[in-house]
């Protein structure tokens, strides 16, 4: 979807024209997903509220049980986000568990207390979630994995935060604005909560995009730690600031521009640390880039290929597999999963082919910890797919039949 068309319409992030297959339709989506195009059939979790509290949020765990670790033993959690104020949606955080083996997921509930918490993520030490409240005034919230409980909201200063991620040390979460076009930074506690905000960055206009508004739609910290990208959307650009890791401040350090009408949407660092590779929405392609440490630099690449052929197709989210052999890019419009073979240390992506999502529109995935499932939230039919992945061949194989979640766009397993 292209940023400026959209600032002319005077849409909402949520809002998407142009339906899949060349029919017209006025529906919502974002350049985080967005809501569904028809009311979405009942969700596989409950709306009743949370569980009863268990176990000790002080423990020094480095993965939290499961939601119902009793009646599922062995299953692992997975945490589900959606938008509650979009016809057939959820009621909050949806909560699930999977079985690590077979890839079998089981809803058990719902977190309540977050608006539209559309994208999710885990601090490091596997004790606190994170969510965006992607509403006009937008908020961050911390919810405590051992008893479910939401410890509090906080201001981001912008509108439509639709993504967040916490920076490797643990005592930063960094968050982006699509509506505003800026990225925030609020300090983590040694119990998980969130502190006022440190700094609010407003990304600045290029001048070769004049008339052109900033779309702020990924904040992700290098491998180094020391630099922090912002995915800019709306402006063709990718901003690379230096975080103040006793402060919690980022400073400019350096600029990336894409190909014009690229619209870049997620970017993912190879293992490697030399090497990332971003999706770009509105031209339907990935790049590799090349990344300086020393310098902050962030160099594009030529376009690629997504796999989706000739009709409309808006890539996604990007993943990488631990060892840096594969990566996979999440096809929305063609609904599938292309799977790329990465050569050349991290320098080259060659498309291998892609495999069906089995669900529409999947707007995000994911890998377990493992690494040998991968999970695909698909927003427009409500559901999250779940993949084997084959170690050697990076194959995916679906385990069985998609798990209904309403308004999926977001899956976090844990």
């Amino acid at each position: 979807m292209d940023g400026a068309v959209a600032e002319r319409g005077g849409w909402s992030r949520r809002r998407f024209v142009g339906a899949l297959g060349g029919a017209t339709v006025a529906a919502a989506v974002s350049g985080c997903g967005g809501r569904p195009v028809s009311p979405a059939p009942a969700g596989g979790y409950s709306s009743a509220s949370s569980p009863a509290p268990s176990g000790d949020a002080s423990a020094p765990a480095t993965r939290p049980a499961a939601p119902t670790a009793g009646s599922h033993p062995g299953h692992r959690p997975l945490w589900l986000g959606t938008y509650t104020s979009a016809e057939g949606g959820g009621h909050g955080i949806g909560l699930a568990v999977y079985d690590p083996v077979t890839g079998r997921v089981t809803g058990t509930g719902t977190v309540k207390g977050v608006s539209d918490p559309s994208y999710l993520a885990a601090h490091p030490d596997g004790r606190t979630l994170y969510a965006v409240s992607e509403r006009e005034h937008g908020a961050v919230a911390a919810v405590r994995l051992a008893d479910r409980r939401v410890l509090g909201n906080r201001s981001t200063g912008g509108s439509g935060p639709c993504h967040l991620s916490v920076h490797p040390g643990g005592r930063w979460l960094l968050s982006t604005h699509y509506g505003s076009g800026s990225v925030a930074v609020h300090p983590i506690d040694a119990a998980g909560a969130l502190g006022e905000r440190t700094d609010l960055v407003v990304l600045s206009r290029p001048a070769a995009t004049e008339g052109r508004q900033p779309r702020a739609h990924q904040v992700v910290t290098a491998p180094d730690g020391r630099h922090v990208l912002a995915v800019d959307l709306g402006t063709d650009t990718v901003y690379t600031y230096r975080i103040d890791a006793h402060a919690g401040r980022l400073s400019e350090v350096a600029r990336a521009r894409t190909e014009p009408g690229a619209g870049p949407r997620h970017l993912t660092f190879h293992p490697g640390g030399r090497y990332a590779y971003l999706a770009n929405e509105n031209d339907d392609t990935i790049t590799v880039c090349a990344w300086d440490p020393a310098t902050g630099r962030l160099t594009v690449g030529e376009a690629q290929a997504t796999g989706s052929g000739t009709g409309q197709n808006y890539p996604a989210q990007i993943l990488v597999t631990a060892d840096g052999s594969y990566a996979f890019l999440a096809n929305r419009g063609h609904d599938s999963i292309a799977r790329y073979a990465v050569e050349a240390g991290g320098a080259r992506l060659r498309l291998l082919g892609t495999v069906p999502a089995a669900g529409d529109f999947p707007r995000q995935i994911a890998f377990s910890p493992d690494g040998r499932l991968l999970f695909a939230a698909n927003q427009r039919s409500s559901s999250v797919s779940v993949f084997h992945v084959d170690g050697g061949s990076g194959a995916l194989r679906l385990a069985g039949a998609p798990f209904a979640s309403p308004v999926a766009v977001c899956a976090v397993p844990l």
